[in-house]
Formats: structure tokens, sequence, C-alpha cells
């Protein structure tokens, strides 16, 4: 091994070999998992595409750079499961693309936050970071609420998510534009079919101004649907009984 080790220290085409080995092991090793991906993102009951307001507030939320300092993926490590919830699991992410995974974090992991803080929190939040959280380095985002969403196009991104396995039924495509708006209004003519293509979505005014559909109306109805689409009591009792 030493005179390997030597050899490769004075010549560097072997070297180069050595590396060329080296990262073409660990490719195969991160890549061959890929094909068999059906077998390795286990089936969780509850997981749905997003709806067509949330898609937008998704759009959003990666198009202002959110990610970079809020991560989507809570580790099975005790102090973040006593701290965030229920560990992350694939499934969760198998309609992300990009998926907001990651370990840096300069604000708390929002894999759970779905329920956890109202909407008026959350537009304060927002809009004046530090009148919520003092401590809070992040920039206001006041323009979201003033700024109208821009939808105009969501049936098309629907038909692209579709088209990359995303499960959008041609209903659920056909009536994107319209579910923008059947999610901000209880008394939708199609609420029950709303609720229907789209369970558990929440179904309200999210910005208080029924009169503008805005941005922040989207943003906030993603972050409200985080986390909140598994029932993780169900799921471990699942795991426990395939255990026995």
């Amino acid at each position: 091994m030493m005179k390997l080790h030597k050899y490769l220290e004075k010549n560097s085409f072997g070297l180069l070999l050595g590396i060329i080995a080296v990262v073409s092991v660990g490719g195969l090793v991160e890549i061959t998992p890929l094909f068999y991906i059906d077998n390795t993102i286990e089936e969780v009951e509850g997981m749905r595409p997003y709806s067509p307001l949330e898609l937008e507030g998704r759009n959003i939320y990666v198009r202002e750079g959110c990610y970079t300092c809020h991560s989507q993926m809570v580790r099975p490590l005790r102090d973040e499961v006593e701290r965030y919830g229920h560990y992350s699991l694939a499934a969760e992410s198998m309609y992300d693309r990009p998926f907001q995974w990651g370990s840096k974090r300069t604000g708390p992991d929002l894999a759970r936050v779905g329920g956890k803080y109202s909407d008026e929190w959350h537009k304060l939040h927002m809009e004046d970071p530090r009148a919520v959280v003092p401590e809070s380095i992040m920039p206001p985002y006041r323009f979201l609420s003033k700024r109208e969403l821009n939808y105009q196009r969501i049936e098309a991104d629907l038909k692209a998510n579709q088209k990359l396995g995303v499960p959008y039924t041609d209903e659920m495509v056909a009536k994107a534009f319209e579910d923008i708006t059947n999610q901000l209004d209880e008394d939708a003519d199609d609420y029950d079919g709303f609720v229907a293509r789209y369970p558990k979505a929440v179904v309200r005014d999210f910005d208080g101004n029924p009169g503008l559909v805005s941005e922040m109306d989207a943003l906030i109805a993603y972050m409200q649907m985080l986390g909140t689409l598994v029932d993780f009591d169900a799921y471990e009792a699942k795991k426990d009984e395939n255990l026995r």
C-alpha cells in the first residue's frame, strides 16, 4: 500500500486515474439507487399534489430565496424531533422540484410550520419580521400584500408538473385557474369539488383583503399546508405493524 501511495505522489497521470476511479465509484453509489426510486420512496397516506394557490405560493417562496435561510427537512435527531416534530419523510417532498431540504438554517426549519401560527401572524411576520420576532434578521416583504398574484399561466404550470409525473388529473388542470379563487372563498360555488380535488387544503382568505388575490395569499396558503398532509400517528402505527 505504501508503494502505491509513493507511486501516486510521484506520478500525476497515475494520480489522475486514481481520482477518476474513486469519483466514478462514488458517483455510482449515489446514482444507482435513483433507478429504483419507486422502491426507495415509501408510500405514505395523505400526500397529494399542491393546490394551484399553494403551488403559486411555493413558486414565490423559491423566487424570494426563502430556502437560503429556512430548510424543510427535520433530521432524525432527538433535539430536532423535539423542536420541530416528526422527522421528514422522502415522500413529503415527492412532488417538489426542487426540494427544499438542507441543514443550513439562519431561521427555523419550516417543514412542520403549517397550522402552527395564524394567518395574521404570518402576514405581520412577512411585513415586519421584528414585530413578532425581535431578534430576527429577515428582511421585510411588505410588497407581497400589495402585489396582485399573476396566475394566468397556472394551467401550463400544472401541465408541466403533470408531464414530470405529478399526478394532476385533467380535471385539476382544467379547473386550475378557478381553483385559485376557490381556495380563497369558503362560499365558492365549487367548494365541495375543490376540497375533493385537494383534501386537507385550507380554504379561506389568507391576507385579510378579500378584494385582492395577492402574492401574500399564495405564500401563506403554501406555508399553512407544510407538514399537515401526513397523519404521523397512523404512519407510526402502520410502521409498527409492519415490523411485527
